[in-house]
């Protein structure tokens, strides 16, 4: 192996002849004389020595700088300029050595990235390993290596290899996090916590990478405490912990009725209320309960449900949440069942209340935490899940408040707004347009939520661009602002800001169908001006400075309407943010409009007078 003593003892003789050399060199190019003398004495004896172990030198395995032997004997050895170009000569030769050992150590590890990404993992440290005896100071060949023997779980190797990596390059950031990745498999909580505090300091702005390999040491770490704790509980006879594993036994029996397993089950949710039932649930194989037991996967995947079997999916959810509140490990385990990864959407848009209420719940407890969010948008296809929590702002009770909280969680995930996407013309995008049509039939909070979602989703250009050219989404938004606002209810309000919002972000777009609707848009905006909320109006002069340039019979219906005094007379009495969109807005008017020229010109005249 390459990294025996002998080897490394070695490896750091040759490290300390490349200092030597280079210092060497820069003494004979010194300008001071007594500095010059000194290092044409040294480079003499040296090639004395160097000739005298010739017959030891070519034995040497380390291939680096080293004075060219075959000059030893030469009468010119003692002047510098002969010594020097000696020594030019022989750099020359080793960089053609090294040049052609670099492209056989990078064929190799072409090889040996090609064999791993097949899972070849033996292959590929046969390859790396083939490169490392061409080229022996190849950071990325250890540094790949190493990944492949956490691969096959050897993880002290891995470690031996990202130490050498580091001795070739000690800010390598890789290896840093590769023997992260090793210590924490081998349960050394401090070290792997130091190697990853040691990335951050190699480059500070690997803070967000730092803190995922932290918290992940930090869960690990307190999943095998708790294991701990529950493996006494059970060799002390806790009352507790007999429950849970006679339980879970119980309830592997076959052939019983639906309300026998509802009433295990049930039983089971209640015994688990901290972290060590938790971990024992884990532990007795509690998450097997649909994979050992035919008739609660089949209750909870049937597409029509009887009243029994909707009362076991409820008891199924309320277990699966007292287990999984607040504890990583057992969410993580939850949602990698299969049964259970596939039909979360299809509970979610069961239309049976009972059920939704409780599975989104049991989301909630992801959507709350961050790492719990990673866990869903890694474990769960997201694309149907816009559509599917938009649905609830049609209901009546509290599951179109808990619908809009998760998706408001979600948003903050970057994978989520790429799933998003998949489906939004053909599913979500068309039933926004619906809610936002008939406003006064559905959750105006849970709808002003939803718009709000829609409305930060716009930050995405795939997604605002695909609003920005429906036809039905425009139509949706000016239905909404048609009521009148003086006397509307401040649920109402809060939708009306939301939409102007949204449309405000909608048109950092230019397309023709907001040329279509810019003098609609424009006739609501107008409208608005007079609204006793002054965020609604600073709002919709917003969208009066962005839709305007989008059309010149627009601007006629702005001047029309009276833009310029009101624009005036806000830029007296308004906030820094309504000042800047109205002289934005005036600026598109006079641009194009004389009569708002003239008008602006009395109105100036009129303040000076004044």
């Amino acid at each position: 192996m390459l990294r025996d003593e002998d080897t490394e003892a070695d490896f750091q003789r040759f490290l300390r002849r490349v200092d030597d050399v280079s210092n060497l060199l820069q003494g004979l190019k010194s300008t001071d004389s007594a500095v010059k003398e000194k290092a044409l004495a040294e480079a003499e004896r040296r090639l004395q020595e160097e000739g005298a172990s010739k017959e030891e030198e070519t034995k040497t395995t380390v291939n680096r700088t080293v004075i060219n032997t075959r000059a030893s004997g030469s009468a010119e050895a003692a002047n510098a300029d002969a010594f020097l170009a000696m020594l030019e000569k022989d750099a020359k030769e080793r960089a053609k050595q090294r040049k052609t050992k670099e492209q056989l150590a990078n064929a190799l590890k072409e090889k040996g990235n090609e064999d791993f990404r097949r899972g070849d993992f033996a292959g590929a440290i046969r390859s790396y390993s083939q490169g490392l005896e061409k080229l022996r100071d190849k950071q990325e060949l250890y540094t790949n290596r190493a990944q492949a023997y956490l691969k096959i779980q050897e993880y002290e190797k891995a470690i031996g290899d990202c130490e050498w990596a580091l001795k070739c390059n000690e800010k390598c950031i890789k290896a840093y996090f590769l023997m992260g990745k090793a210590h924490l498999a081998l349960k050394h909580y401090p070290e792997s916590r130091q190697c990853y505090e040691k990335m951050l300091q190699v480059d500070p702005q690997k803070e967000s990478l730092f803190k995922a390999c932290v918290a992940e040491v930090d869960s690990e770490e307190k999943r095998v405490k708790n294991e701990e704790r529950a493996k006494k509980e059970v060799q002390a006879g806790s009352v507790a912990a007999l429950s849970i594993k006679e339980l879970l036994q119980r309830l592997s029996t076959p052939g019983q009725d639906i309300l026998f397993y509802t009433g295990g089950i049930r039983l089971l949710a209640a015994v688990v209320k901290d972290c060590t039932e938790q971990t024992l649930f884990r532990t007795n194989n509690g998450f097997s309960i649909l994979g050992d037991n035919g008739a609660v996967g089949g209750c909870l995947c049937a597409e029509r449900k009887s009243p029994a079997e909707v009362e076991l999916c409820v008891s199924l959810l309320v277990l699966w949440q007292a287990v999984c509140a607040g504890n990583e490990e057992n969410q993580r385990l939850l949602l990698t069942q299969p049964a259970v990864s596939a039909q979360l959407p299809e509970l979610l848009s069961s239309g049976i209340p009972e059920i939704q209420r409780e599975t989104l719940a049991l989301i909630s407890l992801y959507s709350e935490s961050e790492r719990g969010r990673k866990l869903l948008v890694r474990h769960q296809d997201l694309s149907r899940w816009l559509q599917i929590l938009l649905a609830f702002v049609k209901s009546s009770d509290g599951r179109a408040g808990r619908a809009m909280n998760i998706l408001s969680d979600l948003i903050a995930e970057e994978r989520f707004k790429a799933q998003c996407q998949a489906q939004l013309s053909t599913g979500a995008l068309p039933l926004f347009t619906q809610l936002l049509a008939c406003a006064r039939g559905v959750d105006l909070a849970a709808l002003s939520c939803a718009i709000g979602i829609m409305g930060s989703l716009c930050a995405e250009p795939g997604i605002r661009s695909r609003m920005a050219q429906s036809r039905e989404c425009w139509q949706g938004c000016l239905e909404l602002l048609e009521e009148s606002p003086e006397g509307s209810t401040p649920s109402y309000q809060e939708c009306v800001f939301a939409v102007l919002g949204l449309m405000m972000n909608l048109l950092l777009e230019s397309n023709g169908i907001i040329q279509d609707f810019a003098v609609a848009v424009t006739g609501r905006c107008l409208a608005l001006l007079s609204h006793q909320d002054g965020r609604i109006v600073t709002r919709a002069i917003g969208v009066l400075s962005r839709v305007l340039p989008a059309s010149s019979s627009a601007v006629e219906e702005a001047v029309k309407g009276g833009v310029v005094k009101k624009m005036v007379k806000f830029l007296k009495a308004g906030g820094q943010l309504t000042a800047t969109y109205g002289i934005k807005t005036l600026c598109i008017c006079t641009k194009s409009s004389r009569q708002a020229q003239e008008e602006l010109v009395k109105a100036d005249k009129s303040t000076f007078t004044s």
